[in-house]
């Protein structure tokens, strides 16, 4: 987590390899490039031209040609779009095309999944939804995901771990622990406000 400017998608982008970078980032024990074929990724924005008549399933059909029909609709229905494989691209919201992209990631089998700002385009019942998806996919799937977010709510209630960046590591830890009121005001500014709700 972080504010705009942070450093957190430069993070990611240096995880996967896309830019230079100082010191080592190992993924499960080696280089990045040795892992790059087990890493998915959901990038904060997608563009696609929505005039383009393809169907949701050709679009994952041309991202993995060798995916089997079942394949496509059991990635689909783990990202909570599984009526959708016949709808266009072009009809999709902007919430219901990070879930198509999220599926498309999952068909790879991923080990480590990467989502930057996967929930930037949603409501707040949406974004609970899908991080609910992603609660799902490291539980039942056992597949490690880091997520970008703003929605400290969210990273509270769902991270196990968290990275509070502001152009410099600010904090690390359990949510529980490393969320305190000084660490927002460090992030966001003296005008934000913590209260903790015990349920």
């Amino acid at each position: 987590v972080g504010p705009n400017g942070s450093g957190k998608t430069t993070l990611v982008r240096a995880i996967l390899g896309l830019i230079p970078y100082e010191g080592r980032i190992l993924v499960s024990g080696g280089p990045v490039r040795s892992s790059l074929p087990k890493i998915g990724y959901v990038p904060q924005r997608f563009s696609i031209d929505r005039s383009i008549p393809i169907t949701v399933g050709e679009f994952l059909r041309l991202a993995f040609p060798k995916a089997s029909a079942r394949k496509i609709r059991h990635a689909l229905l783990e990202a909570g779009m599984g009526r959708s494989e016949n709808m266009t691209i072009g009809s999709l919201s902007g919430g219901e095309l990070q879930r198509v992209l999220t599926a498309r990631a999952l068909l790879n089998d991923p080990e480590l999944l990467i989502l930057d700002e996967a929930t930037s385009e949603t409501d707040t019942a949406g974004a609970k939804s899908f991080y609910e998806i992603v609660a799902h996919l490291n539980r039942i799937h056992r597949t490690t995901v880091i997520f970008i977010s703003h929605e400290i709510n969210m990273v509270y209630k769902f991270a196990h771990q968290i990275i509070c960046l502001n152009r410099e590591l600010i904090c690390f830890g359990k949510p529980k622990d490393a969320i305190t009121q000084e660490v927002l005001e460090k992030l966001y500014g003296k005008d934000i406000r913590f209260q903790e709700h015990r349920h």
